[in-house]
């Protein structure tokens, strides 16, 4: 049995919320769009593909965090799971800092 708690998927994709064309980011997995910050609910551990929700998840709540840059809080609109990830280097950071002020 594979106990691994997450597995590497840095593939590009089309945004299901806004359109953009988001291309992998190669040092680590894609999670979420760059420029709205939103996410599809895919996984049950980051990149097995294993959840069979499917929903969009938005970017509900982020927190600076010292040694990972920006913690995003993702929210999903079909099932309502919260789920946290850290933000990429080419993340909105207009956008990300409006949301540090939702909490």
């Amino acid at each position: 049995m594979d106990t691994r708690r997450f597995t590497k998927n840095d593939s590009g994709f089309i945004c299901a919320d806004c359109g953009h064309e988001v291309p992998p980011l190669k040092y680590t997995s894609r999670n979420h769009c760059p420029k709205c910050l939103c996410s599809l609910h895919l996984d049950v551990n980051p990149g097995d593909r294993a959840s069979e929700c499917g929903g969009v998840m938005d970017a509900v709540f982020a927190e600076p965090d010292a040694k990972r840059g920006f913690i995003v809080t993702h929210k999903c609109r079909k099932c309502g799971e919260l789920r946290r990830n850290k933000a990429a280097a080419d993340d909105d950071r207009d956008l990300l800092i409006e949301l540090t002020s939702r909490h």
